[in-house]
């Protein structure tokens, strides 16, 4: 096959099929090598969890899964009297105008948008 003479959405489509077949493949070798693997343990007469680590099963560490509502949009639980414009929702380190409001006395809770 000379790729010279293919054109580009052949090409991508060569490319999408290389991309799937690699992938399968990866998969396929992962499966056996874990199959080798448990054969290997049961015949040495250790467990998995053992060669795992005492936490098989739980993820490894660094790879936690990312909250549900990170990075979504939080409406404005604050607002500030003097400047309608400045609202916060709540999260996070406290706006230096809630900081300044809540310090001279005054409570949050007047502060929330109803």
């Amino acid at each position: 096959m000379e790729l010279r003479k293919l054109t580009v959405a052949q090409l991508t489509r060569l490319k999408a099929k290389i991309d799937a077949e690699i992938a399968r493949r990866n998969d396929t070798a992962k499966v056996e090598l874990l199959k080798e693997v448990k054969k290997m343990a049961a015949k040495a007469g250790v467990p998995m969890s053992e060669l795992l680590g005492a936490k098989a099963g739980r993820r490894a560490a660094g790879t936690r899964k990312a909250s549900p509502i990170k990075g979504k949009k939080v409406p404005p639980k604050y607002r500030n009297p003097a400047n309608h414009a400045e609202t916060w929702t709540g999260r996070g380190r406290q706006p230096a105008w809630v900081v300044k409001y809540v310090g001279s006395g005054k409570k949050l809770d007047n502060l929330l948008i109803k």
